[in-house]
């Protein structure tokens, strides 16, 4: 079993919220699992350029890290995605990276992985961006299976318990991963989802042919 965890925030190692994905891969390693940890300011990567090649030819024209690190989020059978609030959103490094996985998600090349997330926030806006990183999880067909949050303005005692919290996360999601846990609510949403994109590659199949061959394939595969 491995689990891939993404720190989002640019201040790395100093950084409350990789403490907090570090914490949700411990307790998944007390699993048995096998645990990577990614910080996104210590990689290069490049600003999606809109150009759609990636629904065109299933490749990016851009050669830089967020390649490697997809590659390791479709070699993970769970994936951690931690960032601070940044004016009632997520940083900018961690969308960096999203933006440049649209491809992943009209695919749904994620379909079958669990996850989870964690939010650090000086004071407000934690919930609905810990929401955000969850549904974005979602999107590209991850399971979740919860998510821990804390604003640091709370004191220090809440930020250990969030810390004792993501450590039992982490242990939730080995076990769902393990037992292939079901989670019937999430299920219908990532089945309408498969549906919306394989259509969507459908109506678009000449416009942008690697999506169509894509939906084409795994159908013939699903029979």
């Amino acid at each position: 079993m491995k689990i891939l965890g993404i720190n989002g925030s640019p201040r790395k190692e100093a950084s409350n919220t990789r403490k907090l994905v570090r914490s949700v891969l411990d307790g998944a390693a007390e699993q048995g699992a096998e645990t990577e940890l990614i910080d996104i300011a210590e990689q290069t990567i490049t600003f999606c350029s809109g150009c759609l090649t990636c629904y065109t030819t299933g490749s990016c024209i851009f050669d830089d890290d967020a390649q490697e690190i997809f590659a390791l989020m479709q070699e993970a059978d769970g994936i951690v995605l931690g960032s601070p609030v940044y004016i009632l959103s997520i940083t900018g490094q961690l969308k960096q990276l999203l933006d440049r996985l649209t491809d992943a998600i009209h695919c749904q090349m994620l379909s079958g992985k669990y996850g989870c997330s964690v939010v650090t926030t000086g004071g407000s806006s934690d919930q609905e961006v810990l929401a955000y990183l969850n549904r974005t999880l979602n999107l590209f067909g991850v399971t979740v299976v919860g998510g821990e949050r804390v604003a640091m303005a709370s004191g220090p005692e809440a930020f250990q318990e969030a810390l004792a919290d993501s450590r039992v996360l982490g242990r939730n999601l080995a076990e769902a991963i393990a037992t292939k846990r079901r989670y019937p609510e999430q299920e219908a949403v990532l089945t309408s989802l498969q549906k919306l994109f394989s259509h969507y590659a459908e109506v678009a199949k000449e416009t942008y042919p690697h999506q169509y061959d894509f939906w084409l394939t795994k159908s013939e595969t699903n029979r």
